[in-house]
């Protein structure tokens, strides 16, 4: 099953990469649908010299074309969750135990959070744009879990509780998941002037889906951060030991709840709050990866 599990994540990573393929084909595609108007000359076929005038663009024909593209840009994402869904699902099997112990299995779950995170905001704003970030660093991660290798280890001691290993972890991925999406949204609103650019969502919508994401986010990470600390006090006897990764998720929990506090509170909306959701989401890469480089008593996830 542990074979089967790997191929789901290959065949997921191929997905993605399509979806990546048929969005920014879409994208480019929905930049012509408003051409310049053509310049042309009264009596040109009479070949007197006239008055140059403008001539009315052709009819958006790419538009129609656009939303062929994007759509299975949406039916390759699904099914590349499904694909992951599976993945966990036959490594849960096989092992026993939630698959969230190692580098490989946290990858595989971080990218399975971000893909269905993208899935449910899609269908609920129908904005596919920002699969054009999200969906790269999702690849992103697919790859790094290729690279590690899909070892499955027996549970060191301090993990040999499935019952908060897969809560705790869970909880995280599904926040993290959200946090992507208002990464996303943020980088867009900051790459485009506030009128908005033709073809993209409207400014107002991505600074609104950034906070909606942050919402969803914010409490499951509180919860993330409670029973890590739940979980320690049973494994380590301490409820809090200033381990790199707890420090990393507490400065994280602080920049979301800053920007939450900033925008209900000091009225933070626009570029402002978009640069702190950026900031939120480089410390939640720095939460995930932090255990490499500083080690501390996560460092068994490797």
């Amino acid at each position: 099953m542990l074979s089967l599990s790997q191929y789901a994540v290959i065949a997921a990573l191929m997905l993605v990469v399509l979806a990546v393929i048929c969005y920014i084909t879409a994208l480019m595609l929905g930049r012509s649908v408003h051409p310049e108007p053509v310049m042309a000359r009264a009596g040109a076929r009479a070949g007197a010299g006239g008055v140059a005038t403008a001539v009315a663009p052709p009819p958006p024909l790419a538009s129609g074309q656009r939303r062929s593209m994007a759509l299975p840009g949406t039916y390759f994402t699904r099914l590349a969750w499904v694909f992951l869904t599976a993945c966990l699902v036959l490594r849960t099997i096989s092992t026993g135990h939630g698959p969230f112990t190692n580098q490989y299995e946290f990858a595989v779950s971080f990218a399975w959070g971000m893909i269905g995170a993208y899935v449910y905001f899609e269908h609920r704003y129908h904005v596919r744009t920002i699969a054009l970030l999200i969906l790269p660093i999702a690849a992103g991660m697919l790859l790094y879990a290729l690279s590690v290798g899909a070892t499955a280890n027996p549970l060191v001691p301090a993990l040999q509780n499935n019952l908060l290993l897969t809560i705790h972890v869970v909880v995280a991925i599904v926040a993290y998941g959200a946090f992507s999406v208002s990464f996303a949204a943020a980088v867009l609103y900051l790459t485009q002037p506030e009128t908005g650019r033709p073809g993209w969502p409207k400014p107002a919508l991505l600074d609104e889906m950034g906070y909606r994401a942050v919402i969803i986010g914010f409490p499951l990470l509180t919860m993330t951060v409670v029973l890590g600390a739940v979980w320690a006090e049973i494994a380590w006897g301490s409820y809090w030991s200033w381990d790199p990764k707890e420090t990393a998720s507490l400065l994280t929990w602080l920049i979301y709840g800053a920007y939450l506090h900033a925008r209900v509170a000091r009225g933070w909306v626009g570029r402002r709050a978009a640069w702190l959701l950026v900031l939120g989401f480089a410390s939640v890469l720095l939460t995930f990866f932090g255990n490499l480089f500083f080690g501390g008593l996560h460092s068994y996830a490797k």
